[in-house]
């Protein structure tokens, strides 16, 4: 009776860990292409609404302010002026930070990839959970 050949020993065991290394590796860099291109996605979709809501904002303040200033210009046409711009500041300044808290709270990119890294690193080192 025969006995199975060896299993190919420690050359082919060492291959199959590069193999599967390599899978890992692999897949890691798949999921951080697909978190860069949802990240460009959505980077141009807030660019464009920001783009179209300033340029439309815009049109309605001035007309806004050309209505103020002819309904005040014959009794208070610079306090008219001067209490529009004032006001302009205001929400420009609003706007701005809302813009810096929102970007500081904003999730960082590729979060999932570098969770999975870290499960990846934690569970090469011995570090099960």
């Amino acid at each position: 009776m025969e006995e199975p050949p060896a299993s190919g020993g420690l050359l082919a065991s060492l291959r199959a860990l590069g193999a599967t290394l390599l899978d890992g590796a692999a897949t890691r860099v798949e999921l951080a292409i697909v978190e860069l291109r949802e990240e460009g996605e959505r980077r141009k979709g807030l660019l464009l609404l920001a783009i179209v809501g300033g340029i439309f904002l815009n049109m309605g303040l001035l007309l806004a302010t050309f209505f103020v200033v002819v309904l005040f210009w014959d009794t208070h046409r610079l306090a008219a002026i001067g209490a529009m711009t004032v006001l302009y500041l205001a929400i420009g300044a609003g706007a701005f930070l809302k813009l810096r808290r929102d970007a500081r709270e904003a999730p960082r990119p590729f979060e999932a990839t570098l969770r999975e890294i870290t499960a990846d690193r934690d569970m090469l080192g011995g570090r099960h959970e």
